[in-house]
């Protein structure tokens, strides 16, 4: 039976790599963002690599198109969403050590996985809807969707879904690491994984519809993909979490009405 001091000795050991790794992950996760981003707007500068942008905007897709897409989609949302997934992470490590059993920072490291496992199954729907907007001729070069008509019911489907029930249930769970934890725990490394795909099927329902905004404001539009997770940050962690979900949501159907009445 291990100590008190030699499991609070783990505790913050493990602690420490998990935090470590999530800081890691996101780091370069925005640092490839930027990295692309200044790609972009070095290109902009040259108005023969712009009409190129705009002759490869209207061809058709090939598979590695799909594949670089899918890539910068699943980096976005690796970048977006770890911070979200810290608090659960580090609890998780905590009540690990307490039970004992397995490698603490193994099961961290699965229970991460299972998180990311199920962003990046929504990074491929997203590429996959891109593709479409792309093949439909829908989309500029920015990446956003050149139908006003379009962009407004985009905004106006995801402020209408800030204000169901299943938004509301999800970012519930969201907010609260520790009854998460206490009412989906299972044991062992299998458990670990099932656990963090669980937790990010919930993260999923409560901010797949504000990821959709990135089609109106620009895929790769750094600025509104910081803002949107800034803004998914005090949703699940700010004391009125739900009320700026709200908000938000009404916001949102506003600026939709206004923007398909253009």
């Amino acid at each position: 039976m291990p100590s008190q001091s030699s499991v609070a000795g783990i505790v913050s050991r493990d602690r420490t790599v998990i935090a470590s790794c999530i800081l890691l992950i996101s780091a370069l996760a925005w640092a490839y963002l930027f990295h692309l981003d200044q790609q972009m707007a070095s290109s902009a500068v040259s108005t023969t690599v712009m009409a190129k942008m705009e002759m490869a905007n209207n061809a058709p897709w090939g598979a590695r198109d799909f594949f670089f897409t899918f890539a910068m989609w699943s980096v976005m949302m690796v970048g977006m969403m770890t911070a979200s997934a810290a608090p659960v992470l580090l609890l998780f490590t905590n009540m690990q050590a307490n039970r004992g059993g397995g490698s603490m920072a193994a099961n961290g490291v699965l229970f991460g996985l299972g998180y990311l496992v199920v962003w990046i199954g929504f990074s491929g729907a997203a590429a996959l809807a891109q593709w479409g907007l792309h093949q439909s001729a829908w989309l500029s070069p920015r990446m956003a969707v050149t139908s006003a008509r379009l962009a407004g019911v985009i905004l106006i489907a995801a402020g209408a879904y800030q204000l169901t029930p299943a938004k509301g249930a999800c970012l519930t769970q969201c907010q609260s690491p520790l009854g998460f934890l206490l009412g989906n725990w299972r044991d062992g490394a299998r458990g670990a994984l099932q656990m963090g795909i669980r937790h990010g099927a919930y993260c999923l329902g409560c901010c797949w519809a504000l990821m959709l905004v990135l089609f109106v404001v620009g895929v790769m539009n750094l600025a509104w993909v910081a803002a949107l997770t800034a803004f998914i940050l005090i949703e699940k962690f700010g004391r009125a979490g739900a009320r700026v979900a709200r908000v938000g949501g009404a916001a949102m159907i506003l600026f939709g009405v206004i923007v398909a009445l253009k």
